[in-house]
């Protein structure tokens, strides 16, 4: 699967072989000439089957860790070897959380929180998943550590954008986020923003249903 997301062929192969040994356990190490970002990050990657309810188990088997990064250099090292979104087919997400939060609605970093979700029609995935984890590493949302991660999910008719964060019970917190994303990714007006809690995804098991609408 990682040849979804990685275009280079060597970097594909030695994402692959670092599958093997557990990427997600080895230390990060960061140079001291490195501009270091205020969090370390990891992207993850996931292909969905259209249709197939998908347990916890068979999700969480199906992530796979690219790399992680805690520094800007480190970063657009990593980023320059990722297929732009609109290149992906479809039911790929790309995911961007913190280092030690995977992206799961189960995960303990998660389990009390939410997410933003804008469905955006296709051709503009790739521009606006850049502005927002631009803005995500650059503290634009300045919500200290309640951002958890943002996900591009790309689709057949339509793409999602959601952002992550730790306390849906905090609605200054929540709002705020929500402002920001209008901000960063200059929606136009009358764009519809949804909010989810994980409880919620987790009662029916889908992260698109149910959701509560605002309008920029």
């Amino acid at each position: 699967m990682a040849k979804m997301v990685l275009k280079n062929v060597e970097f594909k192969e030695s994402a692959l072989k670092r599958e093997d040994i557990l990427l997600e356990d080895i230390p990060l190490t960061i140079p001291q000439h490195h501009h270091k970002l205020q969090y370390q990050y990891w992207f993850w990657y996931s292909k969905r089957m259209p249709g197939k309810v998908t347990s916890v188990q068979s999700y969480d088997d199906n992530l796979k860790l690219i790399s992680k990064f805690g520094s800007v250099e480190q970063f657009w090292e990593i980023y320059t070897h990722l297929v732009r979104p609109n290149e992906f087919p479809s039911y790929i997400d790309l995911h961007l959380f913190k280092v030690g939060v995977k992206p799961m609605w189960e995960d303990e970093a998660n389990r009390n929180g939410g997410k933003w979700l804008i469905r955006l029609r296709k051709g503009i995935a790739s521009r606006c998943w850049e502005n927002l984890i631009l803005a995500i590493l650059g503290e634009q949302f300045m919500v200290g550590d309640e951002i958890c991660g943002a996900v591009i999910s790309v689709r057949f008719q339509e793409d999602h954008i959601s952002v992550w964060n730790r306390t849906s019970s905090d609605i200054h917190t929540t709002n705020r986020i929500r402002d920001t994303l209008r901000r960063v990714l200059n929606l136009p007006p009358n764009t519809i923003l949804e909010y989810k809690t994980h409880n919620e995804s987790l009662k029916n098991s889908n992260s698109f249903r149910n959701t509560d609408l605002f309008k920029t």
